[in-house]
């Protein structure tokens, strides 16, 4: 089954980039992000990066605070933090189902909406194999 996932989100990603058979490599990928957000994220709860703010926060939210402060500490004393942090800050991520149910919802628009006009294989295809031509 592992394989099954690879081969449906690195061949799915190739394809969707290209805007190649969108709609049909949108159903793999969905059906994956549900196994993925059931049997991994479920259990995690919504949030995927820890904040003690949210509604959402889990229980394990203020361990997960305190680590990032020691690993922010550790940098700071043997790393170059204002490099590391120039562009953002660092994150704990929770694991929770908020990133599988995003990618999820992007998926489903995708296989409802198509790939799109001119940049997409699937464009291309259709209007050169399945437009009819003009009878004047």
């Amino acid at each position: 089954m592992a394989y099954m996932a690879w081969g449906a989100e690195y061949f799915g990603a190739i394809a969707l980039l290209l805007g190649l058979a969108v709609r049909w490599m949108a159903i793999p990928l969905m059906i994956t992000m549900i196994v993925a957000a059931v049997t991994v994220h479920l259990k995690h709860g919504w949030q995927a990066i820890h904040d003690p703010m949210s509604a959402f926060a889990s229980a394990n939210t203020p361990d997960a605070i305190q680590r990032l402060d020691r690993v922010k500490e550790i940098l700071r004393e043997h790393g170059n933090y204002s490099w590391l942090t120039e562009h953002g800050n660092f994150v704990v991520l929770n694991n929770g189902i908020e990133f599988a149910a995003t990618y999820f919802v992007m998926l489903l628009a995708l296989f409802f909406l198509g790939a799109g006009r001119y940049v997409s294989i699937d464009f291309w295809f259709a209007r050169k194999y399945l437009t009819q031509p003009d009878r004047d």
